[in-house]
């Protein structure tokens, strides 16, 4: 999209906030809102646009501690963090976990295992990345803790929203390890919601992997769907299958790319032909 037109970037389920980040390196968007059901999560990034420093500072504690009693640390911090919910320990546990990838059980826990392999990021790249994050969005973004319905209802005009929810099938019923899934009911209502405010989104919500689906496809009048092919798969390649992943890109009508529907690309294909009038970068 042309700079300028529109005005705010809303992510709904900010998590690393990757797109916001990027959108604000390359002044796509005048504000950005920042939303997640994580409490914690949205603590760290109301930390980060305020006050980096001191979360650096406390990010550096929690790594050193963890340096006198490798793993073990840890679980306790871990423990920790399940108890007080302090933003820093989530951090920590982020940059240290396997996959980076935060995971819970049932009664809403961090449960994600220590990555044996590494150390987790230094406390100095740690402050740098920090640092660089504040500079691009104070004075510019806000961090909301809400349910992506409440965001939706409170959707201005100028507002683009970019919606990176947990795959279906990864959220619900035996697979279930996030702190909110959303149903496939719920999205179709919420997506019906922006086309009826005309408010643009792009939404990534399902795909494949090998002969493993992850939910069904939305229904055609909601938006247009591209098939991105982003290659073999870290896990399945792990498991020792050569399994290649596809992930649906659903684009709302108003923005969509002529002919794309349905349409397998792989992303250097995807770029150039149908790149949303430059959003995607």
């Amino acid at each position: 999209m042309q700079a300028g037109r529109y005005a705010r970037l809303v992510e709904p389920f900010a998590g690393s906030a990757a797109v916001t980040l990027a959108a604000a390196h390359h002044q796509k968007f005048e504000r950005f809102i920042l939303g997640d059901k994580l409490s914690p999560l949205v603590e760290l990034w109301r930390e980060i646009i305020r006050n980096p420093k001191s979360i650096a500072d406390e990010y550096r504690d929690l790594w050193h501690r963890e340096r006198k009693r490798p793993i073990d640390e840890f679980y306790d911090i871990r423990a920790e963090f399940n108890r007080d919910g302090q933003p820093s320990k989530l951090l920590y546990l982020l940059a240290r976990c396997v996959k980076n990838a935060v995971r819970f059980n049932p009664a809403g826990e961090f449960n994600q295992s220590p990555d044996k392999r590494r150390t987790g990021t230094r406390p100095d790249s740690m402050r740098k990345e920090l640092i660089s994050a504040h500079g691009l969005l104070h004075g510019k973004a806000e961090a909301v803790c809400a349910d992506f319905f409440d965001l939706f209802h409170d959707a201005e005009e100028g507002d683009f929203f970019y919606l990176d929810p947990p795959y279906q099938g990864t959220s619900e019923g035996r697979d279930s390890r996030y702190i909110g899934g959303v149903t496939r009911e719920r999205m179709i209502e919420g997506l019906a919601i922006l086309n009826d405010r005309n408010i643009p989104f792009i939404l990534s919500y399902d795909g494949s992997c090998g002969d493993r689906t992850y939910g069904d496809r939305l229904p055609n009048e909601l938006a247009s769907r591209v098939l991105l092919d982003v290659g073999r798969s870290s896990q399945a390649t792990l498991n020792g299958d050569d399994h290649v992943t596809i992930e649906s890109l659903y684009i709302s009508h108003s923005i969509a790319p002529a002919r794309v529907d349905d349409t397998v690309m792989t992303l250097h294909e995807f770029e150039p032909e149908a790149a949303v009038s430059g959003f995607l970068f």
